[in-house]
């Protein structure tokens, strides 16, 4: 009976091949689009650990329930501003880090 060795893979190994090496427009994009459904599942999370609905975050910010709900399930057009209205309304702490050419800029 022939012994067959388990291999391992990483999960960087695992999305070089199946999604492309880091800068790429394929693995760029499913980056991004992770880090957008992190910031989504963020918000909703928050929002329910204040026991807020979205009706009542849509009051905080200026917009209606249907929108909270739109930008809880994707987040891909959201500005920077709207993230902070709805942090600052969720009465959170926000910090932004840009990294830019090896110089470090930070908003909080």
């Amino acid at each position: 009976m022939a012994k067959h060795a388990q291999q391992g893979i990483t999960l960087d190994q695992f999305k070089d091949k199946y999604i492309g090496r880091p800068g790429t427009p394929d693995r760029d994009q499913y980056e991004f689009d992770l880090k957008m459904e992190i910031l989504e599942e963020m918000i909703k999370k928050t929002r329910k650990e204040r026991n807020m609905t979205q009706e009542e975050l849509g009051q905080l910010i200026g917009v209606n329930m249907s929108e909270i709900s739109k930008l809880e399930k994707n987040s891909r057009n959201m500005t920077i501003g709207t993230v902070i209205k709805i942090f600052h309304a969720l009465r959170t702490n926000i910090k932004l880090k840009i990294e830019l050419d090896n110089q470090e800029l930070s908003l909080t």
